[in-house]
């Protein structure tokens, strides 16, 4: 279909369509129209619908937006970008904030605008942010003034990077974004773009070290917000999200945002979302659906969250891989069923997973309807049940990689290739095993490194862990735990010794960490994802 952008930048860098993994569209709800753009059926078909009064977006210290309020802050934006900036459809804007309302008015102003959101992570600095800008070919930046200096030095060695607004400045010359705002008329007309025009740019979260940027259309976003939050989350209007992912996160961004506006529902946007704040406001806000990661599950079980004790109706955890161990302290603690689920950057949001009446002990889940998934061998061969294999994945959404030879290591005869090990049981439910580049072979054994995670967490010492496999000249590889204690146990090595023996007792002995090492944290990506990467290139001292 013909693009309504100007910039052809994005698809001019797609993958070759032979490169594409088959996109399949089974549900008649996925069938979208050849125009269409996200941010209009998202916000404004809201306001059309009546439902402009709904309050859409809380934020601490009293700040409620509605529908309508939120439509007439992106749609100033919009103006803003298109009447003052320059914008033409295509452009990529850099966004940059912490999750606040006006980030989201951000987001959806490019996006109405026939721009492509570049929403980056708070924490990144000037010399990640220089790739991002160059890899990307960004010329637009919308930033929160709390993040100016790593844009600023960013802008000083990128010439391309030539608008930038700030937000939230509370500039009293008329140059930040809401004095800009003031000009601009409160209608915008959504820039008729087509379904398969890209609308963002999603870059992976680094646990390799090395992010790719994810190209995902109009259509895509459509397309998330159908299969699993309709078929298996199943919000409500009534509901109040909260959570921690960053919206730059696509967890984040479909959790805390387009979920959430799907079925007129309001989210509560945090910018700072750790335990203690995360904790308080799911008490303050009343919230109804909690989205986090397994690590943040853990650790409100730790600030005492109790049956009874909250609204919450509904728990999400994706990122990693989420423990049986914390599912079942949180349903003893909540009487609540996490929803697991498996999604990828990639492929924009979750494709496995099981409602709270369908779980099963260590499974993931099903195929979100709308989604196929099997378990391949090496050579992409569906592998009989019951068999560790690498999973491949098939539905509206898929990857295509910014101008990235690693295009054909994800993309294989149609599949989109995860990464990640999977077996399929007698009733077809998918078990995580590990990431394809964490199955540790010691002494010709395939040992997980999760399963022995899994088995650290029980003991009541152990806060955090994470399992590598190291080189090993009689094994070929050894098991090698890294361990994060709770406050007032000793890290030496009678403890390395009880957590072997502890291990031993739950699973295979051939898969007890034979190293321990004692750390005061673990390195994790901002989105929670554990670096395994970052623990082989580094050797603090190890307790045998």
């Amino acid at each position: 279909m013909s693009s309504a952008h100007i910039d052809t930048f994005a698809r001019d860098h797609l993958p070759p369509v032979d490169q594409w993994p088959e996109l399949v569209f089974d549900l008649p709800e996925l069938r979208f129209p050849d125009r269409l753009n996200c941010a209009a059926e998202l916000l404004d078909r809201q306001v059309a619908q009546g439902s402009g009064d709904r309050v859409c977006i809380r934020a601490p210290g009293g700040l409620v937006w509605t529908y309508a309020d939120l439509w007439e802050k992106a749609n100033r934006i919009a103006g803003v970008l298109v009447d003052q900036m320059g914008l033409v459809p295509g452009n990529r804007v850099l966004l940059r904030a912490p999750n606040n309302p006006m980030l989201a008015a951000c987001w959806f102003a490019v996006v109405k605008a026939g721009g492509i959101a570049v929403t980056t992570m708070p924490l990144l600095r000037a010399k990640e942010l220089t790739q991002i800008v160059a890899k990307a070919r960004i010329t637009h930046a919308l930033c929160d003034a709390a993040l100016a200096a790593e844009l600023r030095d960013t802008a000083v060695t990128n010439a391309g990077l030539r608008q930038i607004r700030y937000f939230d400045s509370h500039s009293t010359d008329g140059a930040g974004l809401e004095a800009a705002m003031e000009l601009e008329p409160k209608h915008f007309d959504a820039i008729a773009t087509a379904a398969d025009d890209v609308c963002l740019i999603a870059f992976t979260s680094g646990t390799t070290g090395v992010p790719k940027a994810t190209m995902h259309f109009h259509r895509d976003v459509m397309a998330i917000c159908t299969c699993f939050p309709r078929h298996v989350l199943r919000p409500r209007a009534a509901d109040v999200f909260i959570g921690s992912p960053p919206l730059a996160f696509t967890f984040g961004l479909g959790g805390l945002l387009l979920f959430p506006m799907a079925v007129g529902a309001s989210a509560v946007l945090l910018e700072q979302a750790g335990p203690a704040q995360l904790s308080g406001a799911i008490q303050e806000f009343g919230a109804t659906v909690l989205v986090t990661a397994p690590t943040s599950y853990r650790a409100l079980l730790g600030r005492g969250v109790a049956a009874g004790s909250t609204a919450l109706r509904k728990c999400v955890s994706a990122g990693e891989a989420l423990p049986a161990a914390t599912r079942a302290q949180w349903r003893a603690a909540t009487g609540i069923e996490i929803i697991d689920g498996i999604g990828a950057t990639e492929m924009l949001h979750i494709f496995i997973s099981a409602d709270e009446d369908h779980t099963r002990p260590g499974a993931t889940g099903m195929p979100v309807p709308g989604y196929r998934a099997r378990v391949v061998d090496e050579a992409g061969r569906p592998v009989p049940r019951g068999t560790v294999g690498r999973l491949a994945v098939q539905g509206p959404t898929g990857c295509r990689y910014l101008a990235d030879d690693r295009q054909t290591d994800y993309v294989r005869d149609g599949w989109n290739l995860t990464g990640d090990s999977y077996l399929i049981d007698a009733d077809g439910y998918f078990h995580y095993q590990a990431r394809t580049d964490d199955m540790i072979i010691s002494a010709g054994y395939n040992i997980a490194a999760p399963e022995v995670e899994e088995a650290l967490l029980a003991h009541p010492a152990v806060a955090e862990c994470a399992v590598i496999g190291v080189p090993d000249e009689e094994r070929a590889q050894v098991v090698k735990a890294f361990v994060v204690l709770h406050d007032g146990h000793p890290a030496d090595a009678e403890m390395a010794t009880r957590l072997q023996e502890f291990v031993k007792q739950s699973v295979a002995p051939y898969k007890y960490p034979r190293q321990v090492a004692f750390r005061e944290s673990l390195p994790r990506t901002e989105t929670g994802k554990l670096q395994r990467f970052r623990l082989r290139t580094t050797e603090p001292e190890v307790m045998r």
